[in-house]
């Protein structure tokens, strides 16, 4: 039986891993849930370039560097301490920029001033870092400043997986969660230990039951 001891530790396991629509840190996902929680997933994959509807399956994503430095080599935000901290699907950048050239790739939120954003540029070529409002208030607009970003896109392929647990009749409930976001909780692990632990409950009743988890833009 699931108690809250597995759910802590799929958590623990699965908040570091920089989750985005297609590449590296999706397939690790669905593999430690295969692996560890349920050997009936069964894990697909899809081209990137594929069109499915009015959607084109996008190349992978990685990011082996961010970091933004003011000209005293102090660093701001860097990836290595928060996945958010820079925008998903950045494109490599490295350049010095004054504060107002660089404020326009930064992104803070209005809300809660003591949060680091989630911010993506899926479908615009685009670079940014996101960091709370307060340490954006810090910045000294007098110095200048060095975002760095490395990442690459290439043409691989999106993961996603299925269970499928067979009813007597043909008619499927749908139960389903997206993988695409890196490092939170609310809005991305809850949907994942959700339909991992229904995974492991659930029993055979009159209808089919299928689980998804998959990029949510799908």
């Amino acid at each position: 039986m699931v108690n809250n001891k597995h759910l802590k530790k799929w958590a623990t396991d699965l908040f570091p891993l920089n989750r985005s629509l297609a590449g590296k840190f999706n397939r690790l996902t669905l593999k430690y849930i295969k692996k560890k929680i349920n050997k009936n997933f069964i894990i697909k994959k899809v081209k990137s370039g594929t069109k499915v509807f009015s959607w084109s399956i996008p190349k992978e994503y990685s990011v082996s560097e961010a970091v933004l430095k003011n000209e005293d080599n102090k660093v701001i935000c860097d990836i290595k301490n928060n996945n958010l901290h820079v925008v998903g699907y950045s494109a490599p950048v490295n350049k010095w920029l004054s504060y107002n050239e660089l404020k326009k790739n930064i992104f803070v939120s209005e809300r809660i001033s003591s949060a680091i954003p989630y911010v993506t540029s899926y479908y615009k070529k685009d670079w940014g870092f996101c960091l709370s409002k307060n340490d954006f208030l810090k910045l000294d607009k007098k110095k200048k400043y060095n975002p760095k970003i490395k990442s690459k896109f290439i043409s691989g392929n999106m993961n996603y997986a299925e269970m499928l647990l067979r009813g007597k009749s043909k008619k499927e409930i749908l139960i389903c969660s997206y993988i695409c976001h890196p490092s939170l909780a609310n809005n991305e692990l809850s949907g994942i230990l959700a339909i991992s632990m229904l995974s492991k409950v659930l029993k055979k009743s009159k209808y089919s039951i299928r689980l998804l988890l998959i990029p949510e833009t799908i």
